[in-house]
């Protein structure tokens, strides 16, 4: 897709508005050279392979010919060697099986996410033990959990008793947890992260 045509600034209720150029989104080129593109080499012979030996070195219209009787491709797999690498392989099934290769892998790639639960020093039995089961669910899921202890007005004085609250919900949450990051103070909040044990 060509980016659009750029065009010149405008006056619209006093203010000077410039249009500025669509571009498209970056693509990934695929760089290896294929049957044709192989003659642009500086190397006048390459070396031959394929799906299950080592034919030898041979000029480069040798290999594109013994490609072209097999109806399949001339592929530069290892431009640095000396002399450069090529293999005689179906091309277009090799990037489907690649792509398929990464699909598979992204789909199978384990992701963990950040939870955050936020305490006050002064917190209710209820609310504690609601969050203590939260932070339980989030942690048996796989996920991290983020514990901030928020503290307001006067209560900065008592950091003690927010480090104390987060210690019990550490112990009490043993079995399932660890703790990653000990409780430490970030401006007017202490803040600890648990994970899976």
């Amino acid at each position: 897709m060509r980016p659009g045509p750029l065009k010149n600034n405008y006056k619209k209720g006093g203010h000077t508005i410039t249009n500025q150029r669509r571009t498209s989104p970056r693509r990934v080129i695929d760089k290896t050279r294929i049957n044709n593109q192989i003659r642009l080499i500086k190397s006048k012979e390459i070396r031959v392979v394929d799906e299950e030996a080592q034919i030898g070195i041979m000029d480069i219209e040798s290999a594109l010919k013994i490609a072209r009787e097999r109806d399949l491709d001339l592929v530069e797999i290892s431009p640095q060697a000396e002399p450069p690498v090529c293999k005689i392989m179906d091309y277009r099934k090799f990037k489907f099986e690649q792509a398929k290769k990464a699909r598979k892998a992204k789909k199978q790639q384990a992701t963990v996410t950040l939870k955050e639960i936020r305490m006050r020093p002064s917190i209710d039995t209820h609310d504690y033990e609601f969050k203590k089961l939260n932070a339980r669910k989030f942690i048996d899921h796989g996920d991290k959990v983020k514990v901030t202890m928020r503290f307001r007005g006067r209560e900065f004085t008592h950091k003690e008793l927010g480090a104390d609250v987060l210690s019990r919900l550490a112990s009490e949450l043993a079995d399932v947890a660890k703790i990653e990051s000990h409780p430490k103070m970030e401006g007017r909040q202490m803040v600890m992260i648990l994970m899976a044990s």
